[in-house]
């Protein structure tokens, strides 16, 4: 084991003390938690990391989403012409000038919604999250309502997650719903997955499996997180979801027409968030940046600094890796993974943009928390000060959780 894997080890348990801490080093956190949850996350990445079958699998989601981002080109060159990806009329001066991202990026969200509405329908989707939840209460002995969202949140955003368990969330013990909380920033949704993953295509070798992968590390990581900042001290009360997931779709044409409606509502929520906290970023910088010298970017690399090289991130590389931490928790996720596209992941190694995409695979930012605990409150209005009250710790285990996925990657890799 080469010096930065061994970095990266220690960085693993130097962040469980840092959740641990994070919630006051709380007394009652069961060894079987801190067990299954190292083991769980060493064992999925290892598994899909140096398996010879699984491995070729990336191979196999990175063809389905390059068939994905061709079959969107297509009907975004019909409906756009040039700016959605078509021939273009004029000879290009920049290279990739003509890449518009609301018209060449961004529908692959109508797309991908509209086949995870039909895979719902089918009981395809609802099949894998039985089975993961499964695998998840074996871990941890949690209750089948738990890790039902938990399992839900590697497929779906941090709303749609909870919404499976609407009828349970008033019986969920307080450290179940701020696991629930957790899992849902600590992961992404398989539209963004798709999004991200031919984003980063060219700077990240697998990019779609590797990113797969990271959510479904994440997924042991949240709770390990989670029940570090906040034990269990109850009897777990949410019982299992009895029958069949609830039916959402009267048919495939019903499933594809609503995936497709919800998919608009999320594509039109990306393009409004970018542009605000792009703009909101842009404001505070000018405002900072002239008094003090330093940016929102360059202070977010300072205190996430430490978070990159616990990840076996090289000390000369952990500066840029940190930035990027502090983009996606400042603005989000999507912001960091297109200036890694757009960089070609400048200064880094392939090792280090590897550990970088497991560490940005999760919706940790501010607007996040916000539209979760909308969301959550919403459907549970009796739990609704809870809900409020864990919000900003949700963040913070969620990005610990994330860091985590990357140091387990970096464990790993070698250099």
């Amino acid at each position: 084991m080469s010096l930065l894997q061994l970095q990266a080890l220690a960085g693993l348990v130097a962040l469980c003390l840092l959740a641990w801490a994070c919630g006051g080093f709380r007394r009652g956190v069961r060894a079987r938690v801190v067990v299954a949850g190292l083991g769980g996350q060493m064992l999925v990445a290892a598994l899909l990391l140096h398996v010879p079958v699984l491995r070729h699998g990336f191979a196999a989601v990175g063809d389905a989403v390059d068939a994905l981002a061709r079959a969107t080109r297509a009907g975004t060159t019909l409906v756009f012409g040039y700016l959605g990806g078509g021939p273009l009329p004029f000879a290009e001066t920049v290279p990739g000038g003509s890449f518009i991202l609301f018209f060449q990026g961004l529908p692959l969200v109508l797309v991908v919604g509209a086949l995870s509405a039909a895979l719902y329908h089918w009981r395809v989707l609802p099949l894998v999250v039985d089975v993961l939840a499964a695998g998840l209460r074996r871990l941890f002995g949690l209750s089948g309502a738990c890790n039902l969202s938990v399992a839900a949140n590697v497929f779906v955003g941090m709303v749609e997650a909870p919404l499976l368990i609407r009828p349970w969330l008033m019986t969920l013990t307080k450290a179940e719903l701020f696991v629930a909380m957790v899992a849902g920033l600590a992961t992404i949704s398989g539209n963004m997955l798709v999004v991200y993953a031919t984003m980063i295509a060219p700077v990240v070798p697998d990019a779609a499996g590797q990113l797969l992968t990271a959510s479904l590390v994440s997924a042991p990581g949240a709770v390990l997180a989670a029940l570090l900042m906040l034990p269990e001290s109850e009897t777990p009360g949410g019982a299992a979801p009895e029958g069949p997931p609830p039916r959402l779709y009267d048919s495939t044409m019903d499933a594809l027409v609503q995936g497709t409606a919800e998919g608009l509502q999320l594509l039109l929520g990306i393009m409004a968030s970018l542009i605000v906290f792009v703009a909101l970023v842009a404001l505070v910088n000018g405002a900072l940046e002239p008094l003090t010298g330093v940016t929102l970017q360059q202070i977010g690399g300072w205190v996430f600094w430490p978070l990159a090289y616990a990840m076996g991130v090289p000390a000369e590389e952990a500066g840029t890796v940190a930035r990027l931490l502090g983009v996606k928790v400042v603005v989000n996720e999507f912001v960091s993974y297109l200036e890694l596209a757009t960089s070609g992941g400048a200064g880094l190694t392939e090792r280090s943009r590897v550990i970088l995409t497991y560490a940005l695979c999760g919706f940790t930012n501010f607007a996040s928390v916000g539209i979760m605990v909308t969301g959550m409150s919403a459907m549970c209005p009796g739990r609704r000060a809870e809900i409020v009250r864990l919000g900003l710790p949700s963040l913070v285990a969620a990005s610990i959780a994330c860091c985590m996925a990357g140091a387990t990657v970096g464990v790993l890799t070698a250099p």
